[in-house]
């Protein structure tokens, strides 16, 4: 965006466009930085290091899954019931482009 002589603004492509909506919730942002270096992670490993609640935890991967932003595959370890959650290449592309936005805005700020 560009101002103009009499103090207005030129429409232009400002980055917060590339925000996602649903990657402002701390939550959802937490559990997607957590899994992108990882193929797969389990729901406790997440749930612990992200500092959230079981309920809490559920909540959001639902609204990631929602989106395809994340997979949740259940199955068993043992007798144990075990739930894992991958990202996906949607949400991968989603995470990045949202990452980008906020660098871009935060432009020099940032560093």
């Amino acid at each position: 965006m560009t101002a103009d002589p009499g103090g207005g603004l030129h429409a232009g492509s400002h980055p917060r466009h590339g925000l996602d909506s649903l990657l402002n919730a701390p939550v959802r942002i937490s559990v997607m930085a957590a899994l992108m270096p990882l193929d797969k992670a389990e729901f406790g490993f997440v749930r612990d290091l992200v500092e959230v609640t079981d309920s809490l935890l559920s909540k959001q991967v639902a609204a990631l899954e929602d989106a395809g932003y994340v997979e949740v595959h259940k199955g068993r370890v043992g007798r144990r019931p075990r739930t894992w959650i991958a990202v996906t290449a949607e949400g991968r592309t989603a995470y990045q482009r949202h990452l980008a936005a906020l660098r871009a805005i935060a432009g020099d700020w940032g560093q």
